[in-house]
């Protein structure tokens, strides 16, 4: 199982209290991730992905093992330390002002 650590307005949006466990089966990738999230939690389709071109939003960034993916193909296979279930996948909303 994988955990998905999602930012407190998409917990609100989804009615969840605290992260996520998403069964992705073999070779799991940021792709597949997404896509699970967003077939449990419909509600969420939008929100981290554009409707239409499928790519990340401009203020959310995914972060897993220390590392920032936000910038990796939506095909990149999940570090293997998250796919195991020993570290969670973390979505962030970022933050921007002036």
């Amino acid at each position: 199982m994988i955990t998905v650590v999602l930012p407190p307005h998409l917990r609100t949006l989804a009615h969840v209290s605290g992260d996520v466990q998403l069964d992705l089966g073999a070779e799991p990738t940021v792709r597949s991730l997404l896509d699970a999230l967003e077939t449990r939690y419909p509600m969420l389709q939008g929100t981290i992905r554009d409707h239409a071109t499928q790519e990340r939003r401009a203020y959310v960034r995914f972060f897993a093992c220390e590392q920032d993916l936000s910038h990796e193909s939506l095909d990149t296979p999940l570090p293997a330390a998250v796919a195991s279930g020993a570290e969670p996948f973390f979505i962030i909303g970022a933050i921007a002002g002036g």
